[in-house]
């Protein structure tokens, strides 16, 4: 791992126009969840799959049940950021690092002090109503009972993309842009198994491609650089001058 580590810190060296691509594995050390994994505790307390309660249409038909499993299970107010979220900020502080693409909505990146994050699910910070659109903090949710409303009466709605809608056509393209443009992407904490966020890896043009994750992906064979491993620790490791 070691020597791996080394080739890491090189490329970085090297390079000024690094894009990273991140997913749910960068937060999970933050102590995150990743709410795609159906575990015994889901079973005990929720009669369907993550992916269900979290789709467009069980929204729309169980808002209550919807809004029970999302303040249990997407609303990790206390997370801090990690050895992996402050490496990408200190990287892009540097002038090395011109954007991070993420999957994840819990807004640890900008914690962190990262300024050009580019949110492809959006983010659990940001709730509207629905009716009149105003704006409600991640707070105003979590303390709510029931399904919260607006003090118009609307029904509030988190800014995240549920399962059978479309990503933001700007951020996508905005992401596209970045991604073909760079000379280094890193790809960190993702199986790469959720579309259509997982191609956007197929616009990369360059032919430094780093893939950091605790488990294989189906692109592991088309990496220049493959690490296994914890990314908070891999990260941790790199020097920036």
């Amino acid at each position: 791992m070691e020597s791996e580590v080394q080739k890491l810190q090189q490329i970085i060296s090297e390079s000024d126009n690094i894009v990273f691509f991140g997913g749910a594995g960068v937060s999970t050390e933050s102590g995150i969840p990743d709410f795609r994994s159906v575990d015994g505790l889901y079973h005990q307390e929720y009669a369907y799959p993550p992916e269900t309660i979290l789709s467009h249409s069980f929204y729309r038909s169980h808002t209550e049940e919807f809004y029970r499993f999302y303040r249990a299970k997407m609303l990790c107010l206390t997370a801090k950021p990690n050895a992996a979220h402050l490496k990408l900020a200190e990287l892009e502080k540097s002038g090395k690092l011109r954007a991070i693409i993420t999957q994840n909505i819990d807004g640890l990146h900008q914690a962190a002090g990262s300024q050009e994050v580019l949110e492809l699910h959006g983010s659990v910070l940001r709730n509207y109503c629905e009716s009149c659109h105003a704006f409600y903090d991640a707070e105003y949710i979590l303390n709510s009972e029931g399904v919260p409303t607006c003090t118009c009466g609307g029904k509030l709605k988190p800014d995240v993309v549920l399962y059978e809608e479309g990503l933001n056509d700007e951020t996508l393209q905005k992401a596209v842009r970045y991604i073909a443009n760079a000379d280094v992407l890193i790809i960190g904490g993702t199986s790469l198994a959720v579309y259509p966020a997982a191609g956007l890896i197929d616009y990369y043009r360059g032919h430094k491609l780093v893939l950091i994750n605790k488990t294989a992906t189906p692109r592991d064979h088309g990496a220049d650089l493959v690490l296994q491993g914890s990314i908070g620790e891999i990260l941790g490791k790199i020097r920036v001058s």
